[in-house]
């Protein structure tokens, strides 16, 4: 048994005690700020969510949230299956998926805690870091497919597009947002993790990733308004031509004032019947301190104020 298969399965074995009984009660074991209990949780928003986990547990040192981690379409089967009590994704739930739940008598609650932004990023070395949303069309469905096309002075070769999989929650906002019905290319290429395409992306300068904004802010900037070091996060723009004037990156302000394109809400989902372990860590997602951990991860909270200031050049 590998390592994250021995973690899961023992999260697992956690769970179902969890769902136990008090001695002679016959009750649950868990209460909002006590207890333990597995949720699943979208990969694009890890970062975020474990930082969640440590504060909370911090504060209530009788909790253990254990977090199965993948992409959008396992998050929420696992829910659907009724294998976690509440899961973080960046869609709310479907009428149909609805109407399961509730042919169960169990009735979700959903809760919108941030705006999370889709990025964009190059290898440094790549001098294209400005895009428009028709050329981005234009890359993901293979009608360009070489660096030359953008840039007739570019010394790169073929555009080589990687995501981190099939089923996640960028992919669909990519066929809904930039696509809009086409087909995507089958020249696109596919890691596991956002991790890897970071990695794959440093290491390639032919290389074109599509990742979520929370896995490049640069977490030692407290402002929120830099990005990591090692690549490059291009510039968006709904204008035919992308220009510095009319293009984006995913910075708080942008998100909140919508001028990004690539724009996502996330939700917490929990479905249990009664106020337990997930509904208090759901609860304190909305929370002060829940959102202002949000807030410094770099994406936009649902409730906590943005201060947007505008500098201008002297």
């Amino acid at each position: 048994m590998t390592p994250k298969l021995f973690l899961y399965f023992a999260a697992a074995m956690i769970f179902f005690s969890s769902c136990g009984s008090k001695k002679g009660s016959g009750g649950p074991t868990d209460t909002p700020t006590s207890g333990t209990t597995v949720i699943s949780v979208d990969e694009t928003f890890k970062p975020i969510i474990e930082s969640e986990i440590a504060v909370f547990e911090s504060i209530y040192p009788q909790t253990g949230i254990f977090v199965t981690y993948g992409d959008e379409v396992s998050t929420l089967n696992l829910l659907l299956r009724d294998s976690v009590r509440a899961a973080v994704a960046a869609r709310p739930l479907t009428a149909r998926e609805r109407e399961s739940f509730e042919s169960r008598k169990l009735f979700p609650k959903e809760v919108k805690i941030a705006t999370d932004g889709v990025a964009i990023i190059v290898n440094r070395a790549n001098k294209d870091t400005l895009f428009s949303m028709q050329t981005l069309r234009e890359i993901f469905t293979g009608k360009v497919t070489r660096w030359k096309e953008l840039n007739p002075a570019s010394k790169l070769g073929d555009i080589q597009v990687m995501f981190d999989n099939p089923n996640s929650s960028t992919v669909r906002l990519v066929i809904d947002s930039v696509c809009k019905g086409e087909t995507l290319t089958e020249r696109l290429r596919s890691q596991l993790l956002n991790t890897d395409v970071v990695g794959y992306v440093t290491e390639n300068p032919n290389a074109l990733g599509i990742i979520g904004v929370s896995w490049v802010s640069n977490r030692r900037d407290t402002t929120c308004m830099s990005f990591l070091d090692h690549v490059c996060v291009a510039g968006l723009s709904r204008e035919a031509v992308a220009t510095r004037s009319n293009s984006y990156q995913p910075y708080q302000a942008y998100l909140a004032t919508g001028e990004y394109p690539l724009r996502r809400d996330v939700y917490v989902l929990v479905t249990e019947p009664r106020t337990g372990l997930a509904s208090g860590f759901a609860s304190f997602l909305t929370s002060f301190r829940g959102q202002r951990i949000i807030l410094k991860s770099g994406i936009l909270p649902a409730t906590q104020a943005v201060r947007i200031v505008q500098l201008k050049e002297k």
